[in-house]
């Protein structure tokens, strides 16, 4: 039987052919818009543990950066396993585009195919600088760009299923911020039971810095909208190997374990996806 092939049709080609910009071009707009007087000192404080107590207001408030209002969405598209290579050429091909237009509020973080895990997928990690006005700034202008509702109707040809999330990022992590590679990348996703979040931010916060000294903290999320009480934590590795003597050496560190001993029963499920990184990602 011969292999099922992506049918590309006309408006798909002339979007492929319109080039977008270079990989280069990206990762600099990615460093301009995250290195802002707002986010300046944020890693610095988010060195310092801070417990939070429950009683006092919405989770959202007290466990998300206070000194930026960033808002995030995570995209996962599950693509026809013969559009794979079309879908992450058009994405390269106009997603670009809207990273580098100072007039969207909005800018690529990073682009992903999964390796190991869920098969024929990619994320898509997007920062709303402005938080939920930013979004629908973004939204109502997208609504009459040509070229992206072209972009949206040639892209479901090719997918099987989607589905996203609005997310805040931990007070305690350091934020997302372009770097070079080659790494691999896994997002470890845990659904917690409802009511424990603040206590899960609580021992998150002292555990971290068991996690940093090679630098593989990129990001920590937890979500807004969408499925509810879900985690997600990014981390950056050389391979394979360098992941697992890194996982390895943070139990020989002293308070890891107690992180773990107290996270584990806050879980309902989890999940780890190793991704690869799309040409146009910030994070490579």
């Amino acid at each position: 039987m011969a292999p099922r092939l992506c049918s590309i049709s006309a408006v798909a080609r002339r979007l492929l052919g319109s080039r977008g910009p270079r990989a280069g071009d990206l990762a600099a707009a990615a460093a301009v818009r995250f290195y802002s007087k707002d986010n300046e000192g944020s890693w610095f404080r988010s060195l310092f543990v801070h417990k939070v107590d429950p009683r006092k207001d919405a989770h959202s408030t007290l466990l998300s950066k206070k000194e930026t209002s960033n808002l995030y969405k995570i995209q996962f598209h599950n693509v026809k396993p013969e559009c794979l290579d079309a879908y992450n050429s058009l994405t390269e091909a106009v997603l670009p585009k809207l990273h580098l237009d100072e007039d969207y509020p909005c800018s690529l973080v990073g682009n992903w195919n999964t390796w190991y895990g869920e098969q024929d997928q990619a994320v898509h990690l997007w920062r709303f600088s402005g938080g939920y006005p930013a979004l629908m700034d973004c939204m109502n202008k997208l609504k009459n760009n040509k070229e992206y509702l072209e972009f949206r109707k040639e892209r479901s040809r090719m997918l099987l299923s989607r589905r996203n999330q609005l997310l805040l990022e931990f007070s305690f992590w350091n934020e997302p911020q372009p770097r070079a590679g080659p790494n691999i990348y896994e997002l470890r996703t845990y659904k917690l039971k409802p009511g424990t979040m603040i206590e899960w931010g609580n021992n998150w916060a002292r555990a971290i810095k068991y996690r940093q000294e090679n630098q593989e903290a990129v990001g920590g999320f937890f979500s807004q909208i969408g499925e509810l009480y879900v985690v997600h934590h990014l981390w950056a590795y050389k391979d394979l190997q360098s992941r697992e003597e890194t996982r390895n050496a943070a139990w020989r560190k002293r308070g890891w374990d107690e992180n773990v001993y107290y996270t584990v029963p806050l879980v309902r499920h989890m999940e780890s996806r190793i991704m690869i990184p799309l040409k146009i990602s910030p994070l490579q």
